[in-house]
C-alpha cells in the first residue's frame, strides 16, 4: 500500500517542477529579447557610419556595427533555444519521458543564477532518485 503514496508524492513533485520549468522558460525567452538593443545599435552603426565620429574626427568602421548585429543575434537565438528546451523539459517531466534530456536542461539551468540555479538543483535532486527514474519510460 505504500507504493501508490510514493508514486503520488513524486508525481506531484514532477508536476510542480514542470510548472516551474514552464515559468522559467517563459522568463528566459522574455529576457532573451534584451539583445535586440545590440542589434538595433549595430544596424545604426552600419547604416549611419558618418554620424559615428570620434573626437579625433575618424569615423567608425562598419564592421563594428556588424559585430554588434551578429553578437546580439547569436545571444538572442541561444536564449530562445534554451527557453524552448526549458519548456520542453517541463513537458517531458510531467509526461515522464526523456530522462536524460531533463537532466541536461536542469544542469544547464544551474548557470542562470538565482532562479535557474534553484530550479536546476531541485530538479536534479528529484529526478536522479531511483524511484523517480523508474517512473520515466
Amino acid at each position: 500500500m505504500a507504493e501508490p503514496q510514493i508514486t503520488d508524492k513524486y508525481s506531484d513533485q514532477l508536476r510542480l517542477l514542470s510548472i516551474f520549468h514552464y515559468i522559467f522558460g517563459a522568463l528566459t525567452g522574455f529576457m532573451s529579447c534584451i539583445p535586440i538593443i545590440h542589434i538595433v545599435l549595430g544596424i545604426v552603426f552600419v547604416m549611419f557610419p558618418d554620424k559615428m565620429v570620434s573626437e579625433s574626427g575618424e569615423t567608425m568602421p562598419a564592421f563594428f556595427g556588424w559585430i554588434f548585429v551578429i553578437a546580439g543575434a547569436l545571444a538572442m537565438a541561444a536564449g530562445w533555444a534554451f527557453s524552448v528546451c526549458a519548456i520542453l523539459a517541463g513537458r517531458y517531466l510531467v509526461r515522464r519521458r526523456k530522462h536524460l534530456f531533463c537532466i541536461i536542461v536542469a544542469a544547464i539551468s544551474c548557470l542562470f543564477f538565482p532562479l535557474g540555479t534553484v530550479l536546476g538543483v531541485f530538479t536534479l535532486i528529484i529526478i536522479t532518485k531511483p524511484e523517480v527514474k523508474a517512473l520515466f519510460n
